[in-house]
């Protein structure tokens, strides 16, 4: 007969019989008598009065009965303690029972009793299971110290469980480090400060042979262990990428997903030039679409990490499009994530494969599904250009359908295909205006509105479709009426005579009968623009649209990079953080993928590179974020660096005062009327040294006042390297000013804000000497240029070369660094000009062994026009003299720490092309002659 007969029992008085058989001597007696007491208490019945007589049952050698007695343990402990305390000796005997089950129940037990009275009674049992020569026993305990960590967790550092933790990883059984693992990653999630697991190669190591042998869940454990590790270089990633690779071909989705993680974070460090990498990634393929194949649950699970995986390197599954293909009977979340999934992967390779495929789904009969197959079409139009007109015929078919949902949808889509490819495709206007009567939901009536406004030129009955809109203005949903505003002033500013009575009527409607402040506001705007400056208004309105990015939906970068770390757990199912949906901050860690090493980086630009540096040392020099001084969080916030005081302005980054005179305090003019939004330039941080010019930019950031060379822009950060921000720049002295002349451009998908800007210690002290303003969010595509004026009073550290700089830049997305050099002439003061007799002295007072020899050819200049071209970068000719039919120029300079450089140029007269200029250098500081050499054949041979 089988248990069920235990819980079948509706007895009254039953726990005074109860009471009498746990007392009984017959050992089956008792042991019906607990499994009847397991039975109530599973059920919900109180038997908490029978605890001491069910703990007298513990002193037992059957196996069975010792589990059963434990297990009412663990439910009435905690509302029991004192009688508790009464199991501990039998607890600490059966840690030392011969048997290895016992002992293993045992400590096991213990780790679930929460009761504190009785913890620091378990350390001594605790201490020697972890030490138990059986590996079950050890694999057990390691749980233990886990549960006993979080009941008391001082107690466990003082007994020092945490070291003998850390000993099981280096055990010899696979399942001892798995379970040592599990309890180390546990206690590190709860204490993220601790440092507890602090990984190495040889701990690695030891990891990936355990990985081999020990269960499904325990390689869980340990793959989710090695992918918070972060190599040392890309040689380290790739051979745990190697010993990895193969849990890929495991029965269970968990291990599969979490050896996916580690690889996607490893991958990260790997240089795409590799053979490995290209083999990596055809290896990552088969995994993922096997995972399709299981049942419904677990294939959305996959696919919600596909996403992911999608979003971060599309090349995995580009060839796997057909296993995206959705099946008639796979339930709608399915199909929904698939849709999406085939719209990432689409390209001009398999577009028309796509598109017969979604305009099959379109005429399928679940609602949601057709209208996302619908919109699909129409992304897939933005995305690839080559299909943009199949895809636009594909949705006019579908529009004759009159299908009324589906014909909304295309015209949402339809708009935004017009926003992507400006005057191509409007010739469809007609069949839209058509269907107008049809449209009853807000985004497809504010879309089709959107149209008649912005080709109302082409539309001969525009005012009359919109006047049809306008008569039932207030029952429109928010969206629609502000739409509608919006298209009828359009329309007023292109056909002003016929419709002047239309715009009085909606402006009215706006500001006077609405309540809706968005809708009041915009009429009001709209209303002072046409009434103080029509011309201006056509601007504003009228102006010409920036085009639609291809992929909106898109998460953010540092989210998905984020999301990476934690494939295959529920934050890539929500595609949220932890900190999203986890209470409270415990065991919430923020995680992000590695840096990419040094030699990984196939694509570094020449320009960012120190002269002469080894290929592999390139990276070295770009600072952590400890060694950078200050902290970035709070750029924006503090004074500028000490320096000539260029800008007195109070305006923060990212929060101009358009109404409290800001601009005013900035360039010190009585009054200033903001300029439209297309007049302001986008260099307010230059040097405010001369009013409206300046502000203005008119010499172009090109001609400068002392005519000193200006070297052309250089990309100095890569948009892919800094998740699409690009900085290109150049350094500039004008007026003894020295300027960082930067161009920011966002070739990412979604809006810049909070700039700032940090250099690390250098050579010379350059600092910046205000923030960096950059006065508008910089949408995509946008880029704007800024002159950074830099001071010479920041801290000194010298640098290898002396001329390079390490700065951070700071945005809303993330903190970005990079390493520049700066030409030296850009610290050649306007004072270096020595007297003759000073010149001779200092000459014959520096010693012999400073002198450095250098030669500048192909050079055509005569020496008039050196010593010109020279001054104009503050190097002097203090005198000329002609010896032995050669020029002799003798010249000085000082650099902004007062250091001063004696020259001696030789130039043969004629013909000095073909004869290379003759450069001695003389300095106090040796190591700056080969800079100083190098800015006299930047100016000369530019």
């Amino acid at each position: 007969m089988t248990d069920s007969k235990y819980f079948t029992t509706t007895k009254k008085g039953e726990i005074f019989e109860l009471k009498a058989e746990l007392n009984s001597d017959k050992k089956e007696k008792k042991k019906e008598a607990v499994k009847k007491v397991i039975a109530s208490m599973t059920v919900g019945k109180d038997v908490s009065a029978l605890f001491p007589d069910v703990v007298n049952c513990m002193q037992t050698d059957n196996l069975e009965l010792k589990k059963l007695v434990y297990l009412y343990l663990m439910n009435y402990a905690k509302s029991q303690p004192d009688m508790a305390i009464m199991a501990v000796n039998t607890f600490v005997k059966d840690c030392e029972d011969p048997n290895p089950l016992i002992r293993a129940l045992a400590v096991r037990t213990m780790g679930c009793i929460r009761v504190d009275k009785i913890t620091e009674y378990l350390c001594e049992p605790l201490r020697k299971c972890l030490k138990d020569e059986d590996p079950y026993v050890r694999k057990t305990a390691a749980v233990c110290v886990a549960k006993l960590h979080d009941i008391n967790a001082q107690l466990v550092e003082d007994q020092g469980f945490l070291d003998t933790l850390k000993d099981l990883i280096s055990d010899s059984n696979p399942m001892v480090v798995a379970n040592a693992v599990a309890a180390l990653s546990e206690i590190a999630e709860s204490h993220p400060s601790s440092n507890l697991l602090d990984l190495n190669p040889q701990s690695i190591n030891k990891l990936l042979t355990a990985l081999n042998e020990c269960t499904e869940w325990g390689q869980i454990f340990i793959l989710d262990c090695l992918a918070n590790y972060t190599p040392k270089d890309d040689r380290e990633a790739q051979s745990i990428c190697e010993r990895v690779t193969p849990r890929l071909s495991h029965a269970n989705s968990a291990v599969v997903l979490s050896a996916v993680k580690v690889l996607m974070k490893f991958m990260e460090m790997l240089s795409k030039d590799l053979d490995y990498y290209g083999t990596l990634l055809k290896k990552l393929a088969p995994p993922l679409v096997t995972l399709l194949s299981a049942e419904p649950e677990l294939q959305y699970v996959a696919l919600r990490n596909i996403n992911l995986i999608v979003q971060k390197r599309p090349e995995v599954l580009k060839h796997e499009m057909k296993v995206f293909f959705v099946k008639y009977n796979d339930p709608i979340y399915v199909k929904l994530e698939k849709l999406d999934i085939m719209i990432r992967l689409a390209s001009q390779a398999n577009i028309a494969q796509v598109l017969a495929e979604l305009k099959e789904y379109a005429t399928e009969v679940d609602v949601d599904f057709v209208r996302k197959a619908v919109r699909a079409i129409g992304r897939c139009a933005i995305k690839v250009e080559q299909s943009a007109e199949r895809c636009v015929s594909t949705l006019l078919d579908l529009i004759q359908t009159k299908v009324n949902y589906v014909v909304q949808e295309a015209i949402v889509v339809i708009k935004d295909i017009f926003r992507k490819y400006p005057n191509k495709y409007e010739s469809v206007i007609a069949t839209l205006c058509e269907n107008l009567d049809s449209l009853d939901e807000p985004e497809a009536r504010a879309a089709m509105i959107w149209i008649v406004g912005e080709y109302a030129e082409r539309i001969d009955n525009a005012d009359e479709l919109l006047e049809s809109f306008l008569e039932g203005f207030h029952d429109e949903s928010t969206q629609v009426q502000l739409q509608l505003l919006t298209a009828i002033v359009k329309l007023f500013l292109k056909k002003p005579t016929e419709t002047q009575e239309l715009v009085q009527q909606v402006l009215s409607l706006a500001t006077q009968d609405s309540d809706n402040p968005d809708l009041r506001d915009r009429g009001y705007i709209y209303w002072r623009l046409l009434s103080t400056d029509p011309v201006a208004a056509k601007e504003v309105v009228l102006a010409e649209k920036p085009l639609i990015s291809e992929e909106t939906d898109l998460i953010e970068p540092t989210l998905l990079d984020e999301l990476i770390c934690y494939i295959g757990t529920l934050a890539s199912v929500y595609h949220k953080p932890p900190s999203a949906f986890v209470e409270g901050g415990r065991g919430v860690v923020h995680k992000s993928l590695p840096p990419r090493t040094a030699s990984s980086e196939s694509t570094e630009s020449p320009e960012t590179a120190p002269a002469g540096a080894p290929p592999g040392e390139q990276l070295d020099a770009v600072p952590t974020q400890g060694d950078l001084l200050g902290d970035l969080l709070n750029l924006d916030l503090g004074p500028p660096v000490s320096g000539p005081p260029l800008a007195t302005s109070a305006v923060q980054m990212g929060a101009v005062d358009l109404l409290g005179g800001g601009l005013d305090s900035l360039i010190g003019a009585p009054s200033f009327v903001a300029p439209p939004a297309a007049a302001v330039p986008a260099n307010l941080g230059a040097p405010m040294g001369s009013g409206l010019s300046d502000l203005f930019d008119l010499t172009s950031g090109v001609g400068t006042l002392s005519g000193s060379y200006v070297a052309p822009k250089a990309v100095w950060l890569p948009a892919m390297k800094a998740k699409g921000l690009e900085i290109s720049g150049t350094f500039t002295r004008q007026a003894g000013t020295i300027s960082m002349d930067l161009q920011l451009t966002n070739k990412a998908l979604q809006v810049m804000t909070d700039f700032a800007i940090q250099f690390n210690r250098n050579s010379f002290g350059l600092a910046p000497a205000a923030p960096l303003q950059v006065h508008a969010p910089l949408s995509p595509t946008q880029t704007v240029e800024i002159s950074l004026p830099l001071s010479t009073a920041g801290s000194v550290m010298k640098t290898e070369p002396l001329n390079s700089l390490q700065v951070a830049v700071k945005n809303n997305i993330d903190v970005f660094y990079f390493s520049t050099l700066y030409p030296l002439h850009i610290l050649f003061v306007e004072d270096g000009k020595m007297d003759r007799q000073m010149f001779l002295a200092t000459w014959k007072d520096i010693p012999n062994e400073n002198e450095a020899q250098f030669q500048i050819r192909d050079c055509p200049l005569n020496a008039e026009a050196v010593s010109s071209r020279l001054q104009s970068s503050n190097i002097f000719t203090v005198a000329r003299r002609n010896v032995e039919g050669q020029d002799m120029l003798y010249q000085s300079l000082k650099l902004t720490n007062g250091i001063w450089v004696l020259a001696e140029l030789r130039i043969q007269p004629g013909n000095p092309s073909l004869v290379p200029l003759q450069l001695s250098l003389k300095c106090r500081a040796p190591e700056v002659s080969q800079h100083v050499y190098q800015a006299y054949e930047t100016i000369l041979k530019n």
